[in-house]
């Protein structure tokens, strides 16, 4: 792990040429790490300081445990009954071919890619990444245009990373540009504020809380519905593509 005050400065040209890249492909998902590396800032040493300060996070800290192998793993996600949050997690992930390591390999593309060092700020940031595919489950969002639009709007209301509302506010722009009339930015800014009034994500106990109901999980989360993407049609909600 890089040491210094030069490890967490910001790199706005980076992040610039990365937002181009990414708009001109949505699936390029290498480009969202890039963007997040070059914006972080003090986001995840603020973070894991955040973390240590609640009532669980001082256990999880210690145990660091890593969330992607307990992910990776059919037998362990096969263990979650009906209508738990581990089912709905497998029924999120298997349709669309997604994988916790799959995600861990495109943040290892960045240059000086240090994610995987034997660090806790680098264990913070796996925990952050790991746990993306899982807070669209709870949210609600799916892996159209819009719903990683607006969990990442959520992400940053979360998490305070810079990345996060910059990627939110392009992708944003990006389909307000199709002209169809759809509230998105409206979208958006409701998973902003979802996120605000939500119980802090980070210090959440992943592997106990597969075991709950989705709805108990929201409830005691306090994820409030997100019925500004529901409101708009499906087939209006990945149009990102068509407007780069």
């Amino acid at each position: 792990m890089k040491r210094g005050r030069q490890s967490f400065n910001l790199q706005p040209l980076r992040a610039f040429r990365a937002v181009r890249r990414l708009i001109a492909d949505k699936e390029d998902t290498a480009q969202v790490f890039e963007i997040m590396r070059a914006l972080s800032g003090d986001a995840i040493p603020k973070g894991y300081r955040r973390l240590l300060s609640t009532p669980e996070g001082g256990r999880i800290a210690y145990e660091r445990d890593e969330f992607a192998e307990h992910l990776s793993d059919p037998a362990w996600l096969a263990q979650f009954g009906p209508g738990t949050v581990g089912a709905a997690y497998r029924d999120f992930i298997a349709p669309r071919g997604l994988s916790a390591e799959g995600l861990a390999e495109e943040s290892r593309k960045i240059p000086e890619a240090d994610v995987d060092a034997a660090h806790p700020l680098a264990w913070y940031a796996r925990r952050m990444r790991d746990v993306h595919d899982v807070w669209h489950v709870l949210t609600g969002y799916g892996t159209d245009a819009l719903g990683e639009v607006c969990v990442v709007a959520f992400s940053y209301a979360q998490t305070r990373s810079l990345g996060f509302a910059v990627i939110a506010m392009a992708g944003a722009r990006q389909l307000q540009k199709t002209r169809l009339g759809q509230p998105y930015g409206k979208a958006a800014m409701e998973a902003w504020r979802n996120g605000r009034s939500a119980a802090w994500l980070p210090a959440v106990d992943y592997p106990a809380l597969f075991a709950l109901p989705l709805d108990e999980a929201r409830r005691a989360l306090k994820i409030a519905p997100n019925s500004a993407y529901q409101a708009i049609p499906s087939h209006y909600r990945d149009r990102f593509a068509q407007a780069a």
